[in-house]
């Protein structure tokens, strides 16, 4: 395995770099300022995804993109060190069209759609001229176990009736989000990993409510973690993507790139946690000494960057393995860096805030939306705990070939008795 970046990675790296720098950063506090106006998409939005489709820095993330298609096809590994620079403002990757759940959306469809599916939601998400949503998600069950998923697709003639309760559904509430991937069962009393399909619903379809935009510890997203109702929901037959009972099986295909996008976008975040913690340490001063100057301080910042070294190392090797053995082949590392990147990121935040003392709980600095997103994602990616079982459970399943082994290590009893 080889990390180096190529020549290619390399310049795109340094044009990111560049465009955030020159485009996004100094409108930071525009995006304040329009979204506490209540305007959203913000005003500049679309002229800085012009901007950004002009420079050739438009759909990064999709490795299978094909010669026709906006974009420039880069693979995992690639696509990696772009998304960890996107990640250090919130709202970046909706400037080069790599955002989520838009960028699993568009795998989705780019994997399992029809050609008419192609044509109405696909391409219109890959020019950035909608937003969607994939709407799985339920606030009555454990979600993170989709056998639980209570969501009735039944046929009717022509038409799948909908039926079910969706929560923390991000993008929601865009106004620009015109359609739902939505994830339910078609078949109930189904073998449990052929029970749940998915379907293409267009936001405007009726019977879809869209009750409320939750608020995530007091932070609404103007976007959207939204709860929503499907009434009856009647929508074409076409609009199944895949196959009945391919719903389990889709999901995993979807879930496999985007935590590697979501990982990268998490490190970018705690570089730039690290980048505050160490400005803030050389500036202020307590009991006659700079901050950096005290011992825990210090050891915070070099405990902070061997961190982000190391889960950048693994989420490398995660997005390498999906280029070469793809996401089935590499779910123990996927399932790794969902526990380890947000974990890692949280303790930097938290690390960085205490440095900052009463500064770091306030909208002056970006580390509560940081430390907000952290803890998040250690729920929205999955539980720890059930990345940590799933971990474990492979680990013993990789085991079992070698299984006894391990007794040449012991000191045989005889020689524990002549002692």
């Amino acid at each position: 395995m080889d990390f180096a970046y190529s020549a290619e990675t390399e310049a795109l790296r340094q044009q990111v770099c560049g465009f955030l720098d020159q485009h996004i950063v100094p409108r930071l506090a525009q995006w304040h300022r329009d979204v506490a106006a209540g305007q959203f998409p913000v005003s500049f939005m679309a002229d800085l995804k012009a901007l950004a489709r002009e420079e050739g820095l438009w759909n990064l993330f999709l490795p299978a993109l094909h010669a026709d298609e906006p974009g420039r096809g880069l693979s995992n590994l690639e696509y990696a060190p772009l998304a960890e620079i996107m990640g250090r403002v919130s709202w970046a990757s909706e400037v080069f069209n790599c955002n989520a759940p838009d960028t699993g959306n568009m795998e989705l469809l780019h994997m399992f759609a029809t050609p008419e599916q192609n044509e109405r939601w696909l391409q219109p998400l890959l020019n950035g001229e909608i937003r969607s949503a994939f709407a799985m998600t339920e606030p009555d069950v454990a979600s993170s176990d989709a056998s639980n998923i209570q969501t009735l697709i039944r046929r009717e003639g022509d038409e799948y009736v909908i039926n079910g309760r969706k929560w923390f559904i991000t993008n929601a509430s865009h106004p620009d989000c015109a359609f739902l991937i939505v994830m339910g069962k078609t078949d109930p009393e189904g073998e449990p990993r052929r029970q749940q399909s998915m379907i293409i619903v267009p936001f405007d379809t009726p019977g879809v409510e869209l009750v409320r935009n939750i608020p995530v510890m007091h932070h609404l997203a103007p976007e959207g973690h939204s709860e929503l109702v499907f009434r009856n929901v009647r929508v074409p037959v076409a609009n199944l993507l895949g196959g009945e009972g391919d719903g389990f099986m889709m999901a995993q295909a979807r879930l496999g790139p985007g935590r590697v996008h979501h990982c990268m976008r998490a490190i970018g975040m705690a570089e730039l946690a690290l980048e505050l913690m160490v400005d803030r340490a050389q500036e202020r001063k307590t009991f006659g000494r700079y901050l950096h100057q005290h011992g825990s301080i210090s050891e915070w910042i070099a405990r902070s960057r061997m961190e982000i070294e190391q889960a950048r190392l693994l989420v490398l090797k995660t997005a390498w393995m999906i280029d070469n053995v793809g996401a089935r082949g590499a779910r123990k590392e996927i399932a790794m860096i969902k526990a380890v990147v947000p974990g890692m990121l949280n303790q930097v935040v938290d690390r960085a805030m205490q440095v900052f003392g009463a500064m770091g709980l306030t909208p002056d600095t970006p580390l509560a939306d940081l430390w907000i997103s952290s803890r998040c994602l250690r729920i929205a990616d999955g539980p720890d705990e059930v990345h940590l079982r799933s971990i474990a459970r492979l680990e013993i399943d990789d085991g079992q070939d070698r299984r006894g082994s391990s007794s040449d290590y012991l000191t045989p009893a005889d020689v524990l008795r002549a002692r």
